[in-house]
């Protein structure tokens, strides 16, 4: 079976079980850009031979009871437009393009876009110790991978062996850890320190800590503040 396209639509959401995903209230435009996205969404993976498979965002939507969603279009590196879908909450009140939603592991290729800019520019190494590449931080040694490194290739791969699945975030108004304070597990931080628990390139587990060890890297060498 050969694999002809795939087609990857970026789109951030959250659930709210509590509201309505049945009757998602629309705020679309008219641009021409809009219509491959609210009239025929397809799956990710289009197969030669095989019937493609169109429906509408609505359906879609009610379909996975999502009530809210964000879409951006990028053209030629351009936004060439955007719009919100459904509502904010129980009190129905419209998303729209300007609504902020919780990326989440969505800007994981995004950051992996900033990590390999590095790369090509010479600034990092895909297959160096990133210990190498940190200077405020280090992955500290492991007991239970002794003598072992970890490779930005690694990182991006989440084969590093890295603990941390994925973080719970924290609640408006409380304290916000530093991301160093991430990395070692300390207060305020509310994860476990992100260690090495498996040998490095050994098999394929998911690690949001591997990526924010990325991004401690990429703070260093850039010198600059990471977008949030």
């Amino acid at each position: 079976m050969k694999i002809k396209a795939f087609l990857w639509i970026g789109i951030m959401f959250v659930t709210m079980p509590s509201v309505r995903a049945s009757e998602p209230i629309l705020v679309a435009s008219d641009n021409s850009h809009a219509a491959p996205v609210t009239d025929c969404l397809q799956p990710p993976v289009l197969v030669q031979g095989e019937p493609r498979e169109c429906k509408t965002l609505v359906a879609r939507m009610a379909e996975l009871k999502i009530p809210a969603v964000s879409v951006a279009v990028v053209h030629n590196g351009t936004l060439v437009w955007a719009e919100g879908f459904g509502v904010r909450g129980s009190d129905g009140k419209p998303v729209t393009k300007e609504t902020l939603f919780q990326a989440g592991s969505i800007s994981k290729p995004v950051a992996a876009m900033a990590a390999l800019h590095q790369v090509q520019t010479g600034k990092l190494s895909l297959d160096a110790d990133i210990n190498q590449a940190l200077t405020s931080w280090h992955i500290p040694p492991s007991t239970l991978a002794p003598g072992a490194t970890v490779t930005l290739r690694e990182l991006l791969t989440h084969t590093a062996g890295m603990t941390v699945h994925g973080f719970p975030g924290y609640a408006a108004g409380s304290p916000l850890p530093t991301l160093i304070q991430v990395l070692d597990g300390t207060k305020p931080a509310n994860t476990a320190p992100i260690r090495i628990e498996k040998i490095p390139g050994a098999e394929w587990n998911y690690s949001g800590g591997g990526f924010t060890v990325m991004q401690q890297t990429l703070l260093d060498v850039t010198h600059e503040s990471f977008p949030s």
